[in-house]
C-alpha cells in the first residue's frame, strides 16, 4: 500500500492541496475581560475622588486601589495598569500627605506593587515589567517582643523614577530613608534590588544593584563602567 501525496505533505507539515487555510484568532472570552476593564476604568473615573485622572487611562479590573486613599493618587494621560497591580498608600494619621504620581504614558506590568508612605513619582513613559515592587518605607521591627504587624511602618523616604526608565521583571526599588532617585532613561535588571540613587542614562543590576554601564553621548553607545570592567576581568 503506497502513501498518497497528501499523506507525505501532512507528515512534512506542508499545506495539503485543497485544504482550507485557517488563521489563529484571539479567544473570544478575552473580549469579556477587556469589557470589564473598560467598565472598571470608567467606574473609577466617575466615582473615585482621584487627585488627577488623565485621558486614555486603562486600569485592569483586577487592580487594587482603595477609594479612601484615591485622593492621593495622580494618574496622568495614557497610564496603563496591568492585571493585579496594587497601588497602596499608608493610611495612618502621620502619613496623610503620602502620594503616588504616575506620569504620562507609564505602563505598569502585571502584579506590580507601588506602596507609599511619603511620596513616589514615576515620571513620563516609565515601563515596569511584571512583579516590580516600589516601596518608600518598610515594616517596623525594632521591638522583638511585639509582632511585626503591630509595629507599624518606618518613616521611610521618597522615590522618583525619571522619565523613560525601564525596570525589569521582579526588580525592587526600596527607600529606607532620605531621597532615592533613578535618573531618566535608566534600566534596572530583572530581580535587582535598588536601595540608592543612580544618575541618568544608567544600567544597574544585582542585589544590591550596582552601576554596570552609562550612556556616552559622544560615541552614542552604552559604555561599561570601571567596576563592570574589573568584574568582567575577574570572571
Amino acid at each position: 500500500m503506497h502513501a498518497s501525496k497528501n499523506d507525505a505533505q501532512a507528515v512534512r507539515g506542508a499545506p495539503i492541496a485543497g485544504a482550507r487555510a485557517t488563521e489563529p484568532f484571539a479567544d473570544p472570552i478575552s473580549v469579556i475581560s477587556r469589557v470589564f476593564t473598560t467598565l472598571h476604568t470608567a467606574w473609577l473615573r466617575s466615582t473615585y475622588p482621584f487627585a488627577e485622572f488623565g485621558a486614555n487611562v486603562s486600569i485592569h479590573h483586577s487592580c487594587e486601589i482603595h477609594r479612601v486613599t484615591s485622593p492621593r493618587v495622580r494618574l496622568r494621560d495614557e497610564v496603563y495598569l496591568g492585571p493585579a497591580v496594587w497601588l497602596n498608600l499608608v493610611n495612618t494619621e502621620d502619613a496623610k500627605r503620602s502620594q503616588i504620581v504616575l506620569g504620562k504614558g507609564c505602563k505598569i506590568g502585571r502584579r506590580c506593587t507601588i506602596s507609599a508612605r511619603n511620596y513616589i513619582e514615576l515620571q513620563d513613559n516609565v515601563l515596569l515589567g511584571p512583579s516590580v515592587l516600589i516601596m518608600d518605607h518598610n515594616h517596623e521591627y525594632a521591638d522583638p517582643t511585639r509582632p511585626i504587624h503591630e509595629q507599624g511602618v518606618t518613616q521611610g523616604g521618597t522615590i522618583v523614577i525619571g522619565e523613560n526608565c525601564w525596570l525589569g521583571s521582579g526588580a525592587v526599588i526600596a527607600c529606607g530613608r532620605g531621597d532615592l532617585s533613578l535618573g531618566r532613561n535608566s534600566v534596572v535588571g530583572a530581580n535587582s534590588v535598588v536601595t540608592k540613587s543612580f544618575p541618568p542614562f544608567s544600567i544597574v543590576a544585582g542585589n544590591p544593584a550596582t552601576l554596570l554601564r552609562r550612556f556616552d553621548p559622544e560615541s552614542g553607545s552604552w559604555i561599561r563602567t570601571s567596576s563592570e570592567s574589573t568584574n568582567s576581568t575577574e570572571r
